[in-house]
């Protein structure tokens, strides 16, 4: 492994980096109602997580990156987004859309994630136009969702690529799609960033135009293998970009149900003014949204699990990346109910802003709108477990 970049904890291990989640987690969430205002992660404490190696979790060792298990992001990403859902977010993004690092060649990865703040963000919806040229791609396009883009010093987009004006086909009715890089100075960031939820993740629109991104800055997911050897990259490239969106939502939702567990100590019933706590609709919420997390949890690490172990095998299947991206979308889905019943289970104490319930309940159904946990998500997911016919290229 190499060296870390000064001023980075070293090293870099998985229990480090959930022990840097924990002890910033306290500071977090006494910042959230700052955050929320702001409209997106505050420079400083975006600096902060960076040089506590949050942004790096996935990052080849060649690079100074632990390239962790996918379940032990889970895990940092939980933490985070338990504290703040935007936080969350803001680093599931920007740690995530770093294992580009793994497609890119080695002196182009170290050009960008040298230093050690280094933050890198983006969208991979191809809603760009790429023409190819000599050396590399003029590049135009503009994409909504850049969360945490405010932050970074690199960003990535998604893009068609074009040849004389006209999308290159790779087979009928298929357009050639690429990611590209570019850094944030070529880009212009638009606050477009007015949302119910996850408020705090400065998720407005990038928009580059006419720039020139040489060919070593582009890579594909789809069509191009990853030029590290390594189990991480071995699992499936679209459930390792999108492993984040249930951990963040699994930690909302357990936010949710301690915030109710405490309030139903402290709020009286009106008429015998004995804690909320002795109801029973109060105790039969608690007690099914607490199943209903943990077993989503469950389902999501044994199926990250299996995934992995396939991928050291290099035996990654097609019903391996079903089931993982079911257990995605099934862990969000299931997160959005547990909180439903934590902010109906509070009644009108919910619904003030000095309550965290109300915020756990914006930024869960924000987070339920991603396209990759949508539940558009389960007919492909159950057309191959029937095995029917679908385009699985994004599992």
């Amino acid at each position: 492994m190499t060296s870390l970049p000064a001023s980075l904890p070293s090293p870099l291990t998985a229990d480090a980096l959930l022990a840097e989640a924990r002890r910033l987690a306290p500071r977090i969430a006494a910042r959230a109602e700052e955050i929320e205002a702001a409209r997106r992660l505050p420079a400083d404490l975006a600096r902060e997580l960076a040089e506590a190696g949050l942004f790096r979790m996935v990052l080849p060792e060649s690079l100074g990156g632990p390239a962790l298990h996918p379940a032990r992001v889970i895990e940092v990403v939980e933490t985070l987004a338990q504290a703040d859902g935007s936080t969350g977010w803001c680093v599931m993004i920007g740690a995530l859309t770093a294992m580009c690092a793994a497609w890119l060649p080695e002196d182009t990865g170290r050009t960008m994630f040298g230093a050690p703040d280094a933050i890198i963000g983006g969208v991979a919806a191809p809603t760009g136009r790429a023409e190819r040229v000599e050396g590399g791609y003029r590049v135009t396009g503009r994409w909504s969702w850049a969360s945490g883009s405010q932050n970074c010093r690199w960003l990535t987009g998604g893009v068609v690529v074009t040849q004389g004006g006209a999308p290159r086909m790779i087979r009928e009715g298929v357009p050639e799609t690429r990611l590209v890089c570019f850094p944030i100075e070529d880009a212009t960031l638009h606050d477009t960033w007015f949302a119910s939820g996850l408020c705090g993740t400065g998720s407005g629109d990038m928009e580059v135009r006419d720039i020139f991104v040489p060919a070593e800055r582009t890579f594909s997911m789809i069509a191009e293998r990853p030029r590290v050897d390594h189990p991480l990259y071995a699992f499936p490239a679209f459930g390792l970009l999108g492993v984040g969106l249930p951990a963040v939502a699994l930690g909302i939702a357990r936010r949710a149900v301690d915030e109710l567990t405490a309030l139903a100590q402290q709020k009286k019933t009106p008429l015998t003014g004995r804690p909320i706590a002795a109801r029973g609709a109060v105790q039969e919420a608690v007690a099914e949204a607490e199943g209903t997390l943990r077993a989503a949890r469950a389902l999501l690490m044994e199926t990250v699990n299996a995934t992995y172990a396939a991928g050291e095998r290099r035996e990654v299947t097609l019903r391996h990346r079903a089931e993982l991206r079911l257990s995605y979308t099934h862990a969000t889905r299931s997160a959005a109910r547990v909180v439903d019943r934590m902010y109906e289970a509070a009644g009108g104490a919910s619904v003030y802003r000095a309550s965290p319930l109300q915020r756990c309940f914006r930024d869960i159904h924000v987070a339920t709108q991603h396209a990759m946990v949508a539940p558009a998500t389960l007919e492909t997911i159950g057309a191959v477990l029937l095995g029917v016919e679908a385009n699985t290229v994004t599992l």
